[in-house]
Formats: C-alpha cells, sequence, structure tokens
C-alpha cells in the first residue's frame, strides 16, 4: 500500500499517544474542512483521505485495545459527513470542537 504519511505508516504511529494521533487526525480533518470552505473539493477530499489513512492506521495499530470502538466510530461519522449524506448531523464546528481538546493535549506534550 502507498501511504502520504510515510515516516508515520513505518512505524512512528505506533510511538505516539492517543492524544498526538487524534491531533494528527485532527489537523488533517482541519485542512479537509478548510478547503471545503474555499470550495477546493479536490484538496478537500485528499485532505480527508490522509485523514482516514490515519485513522486506518491507529486501527491497524491500536495505542489501546479500548480506543478502537471510538476510532472506529470517528471513521464512520467522517465518512457519514465528507462523503455520505450526515445521517448523524455534524457540523464543521462539532468537528472542531472534537478535535480541539486532542491539539491541546499533544501541544503540551511537546
Amino acid at each position: 500500500m502507498s501511504y502520504q504519511h510515510k515516516d508515520l505508516a513505518a512505524g512512528r504511529w505506533a510511538q505516539l499517544s492517543l492524544a498526538e494521533r487524534m491531533a494528527h487526525i485532527g489537523g488533517e480533518v482541519e485542512r479537509a474542512l478548510k478547503w471545503r470552505e474555499k470550495n477546493n473539493a479536490d484538496y478537500s477530499r485528499m485532505a480527508f483521505e490522509r485523514a482516514l489513512e490515519l485513522i486506518d492506521l491507529s486501527l491497524e495499530y491500536p495505542h489501546k485495545h479500548t480506543h478502537l470502538k471510538e476510532i472506529a466510530r470517528l471513521r464512520e461519522a467522517l465518512v457519514d459527513y465528507f462523503s455520505g449524506t450526515n445521517e448523524f448531523k455534524s457540523t464543521e464546528s462539532s468537528w472542531r470542537s472534537y478535535f480541539s481538546p486532542f491539539m491541546y493535549a499533544a501541544r503540551g506534550k511537546s
């Protein structure tokens, strides 16, 4: 498989904390949201696909098995928002609110 995040896929992902992983995912989601606001569907889709790649890495190499359900549900909700019918009624604001604490926690660890 060809990864966009080659260094993370090569093993660095397994070394990150849950907060760091979620912050990386949140960064890609933020990019997808910003490109969507700018009406650039291609760049938004590419950022969304990178977020999915990181989520899939998290499912493949879980930090803890207790996080699998949350990460799998996150994937389902993101796909619904960006590619589906938005059955869960997500908003840009709700995604930013979801990822904000992870980004804050990961920043504090650096």
